[in-house]
């Protein structure tokens, strides 16, 4: 139906509907920009648009797992991200250079002494870069009292000035140490950096980098791989020790049944022990028994008692003899006693005797030389003088062969 059709009242009412369409079609088209403005505000928040950024590199040998926009981690946190990965010269000493920026404030803990490891990621091959705090250097952001990053190291600056004083302190000859020399050079340039700031940073606008010194770790990939090719290298060992433990287990089992056999054989031999054994714990004395049977023991009881009675009667004669004996001794040494007496009362005792002795020896030669009593006193007519080697043939022969 053509508007011009409606009726003063339908016109009226169509307007009133046409400006509160109008109306929220504007209020949610403000709300949706509003929206979109908090989200694009949220987003520049989270991922640091808004905040100062300081731009760092450091070199590797192997940039594998590393990309530009992959995550920077300072202390466990998320404090950056990798902007640039690129290829060294063929002269230089490493072969990548990575970019990467670390936001405010985290760049605050980053000294010239810290450095930066290449950490792997996952099983994927994926790797990070993580940043170690510094603790002994000086910083490599100046901040003013907002605590906002106006200056950061000049590389060649601070090559410059530490060149400087190394060289000063060498020439002095107070310091000749290498490790206090460094010491002392680091001494001094945190007091240069105080005092001159100007000599070793440069303003954050215009400057391109500061270098970090790497650690860099093989990517989990390449120790995959070597630990592939040690075990590649280790299977003959194993493949040998293998076949061994199934020798060693065959020999066993050879061995057991041996030994199966063996004790079956001597089931019955445990079977007498055990019989043994049993009438050994006999209270009885069995042990005696089977050691000396019945009849012997008897024996040996009958035997044991004569020889005590034996030994008690010898004991007693062997008393009396002794008894005896003494008297004996006893009656010699009166005997001698009065020998003695006598030979003392008497001095010509001796000579007496000895004149008797004289005598009894010219009556035996006598009695010897006398024709009745000669055979009695006969010798052998041998010389003793003479060898048996010596003996002649007639005097080897009888008295009859003589005759």
């Amino acid at each position: 139906m053509p508007l011009q059709d409606l009726t003063p009242q339908l016109r009226t009412r169509l307007s009133r509907v046409e400006r509160a369409v109008g109306l929220f079609i504007t209020i949610a088209t403000l709300l949706l920009l509003a929206a979109f403005a908090y989200y694009i505000h949220h987003t520049a928040r989270t991922k640091g648009w808004f905040l100062t950024k300081v731009k760092y590199s450091t070199s590797l040998n192997n940039a594998i797992g590393l990309k530009a926009g992959d995550p920077v981690k300072l202390m466990g946190f998320t404090v950056g991200e990798i902007t640039k990965v690129e290829a060294n010269a063929p002269s230089e000493w490493y072969n990548v250079t990575v970019y990467f920026q670390i936001k405010d404030p985290y760049y605050g803990y980053i000294w010239t002494d810290s450095q930066v490891r290449v950490a792997s990621g996952d099983l994927l091959g994926n790797r990070f870069l993580e940043v170690i705090k510094g603790r002994s250097g000086i910083p490599t952001v100046l901040t003013d009292s907002n605590k906002v990053a106006r200056m950061v190291l000049n590389n060649e600056k601070l090559k410059s000035q530490i060149k400087i004083k190394t060289e000063s302190l060498k020439s002095s000859g107070t310091i000749k140490n290498t490790n206090d020399i460094a010491g002392a050079v680091q001494a001094e340039m945190a007091l240069l950096a105080a005092a001159k700031p100007d000599s070793v940073y440069e303003s954050i606008k215009t400057t391109n980098s500061f270098w970090v010194t790497p650690i860099e770790n093989p990517a989990i990939t390449e120790q995959l791989e070597d630990l592939v090719k040690i075990v590649q290298n280790a299977l003959p060992s194993i493949l040998n020790l293998t076949n061994q433990l199934a020798g060693v287990l065959t020999n066993t089992t050879s061995a057991t049944a041996k030994l199966e056999a063996v004790l079956r054989d001597a089931q019955p031999l445990l079977t007498n022990l055990t019989l043994i054994t049993g009438n050994i714990t006999n209270p009885v004395g069995s042990l005696g028994t089977y050691l000396i049977p019945t009849n012997l023991n008897i024996s040996l009881e009958q035997v044991l008692r004569r020889t005590d009675t034996t030994l008690a009667s010898t004991d007693t004669n062997i008393t009396e003899l002794v008894d005896g004996i003494d008297g004996a001794l006893i009656g010699l040494a009166n005997l001698t006693s009065n020998l003695n007496a006598q030979v003392q009362a008497n001095s010509n005792i001796v000579s007496e005797v000895s004149t008797l002795i004289v005598n009894a020896d010219a009556m035996v030669q006598g009695l010897k030389r006398h024709w009745l009593l000669r055979s009695a006193f006969r010798t052998n007519k041998l010389s003793k003088s003479r060898s048996p080697s010596a003996f002649s043939a007639e005097d080897l022969k009888t008295p009859k062969q003589k005759r």
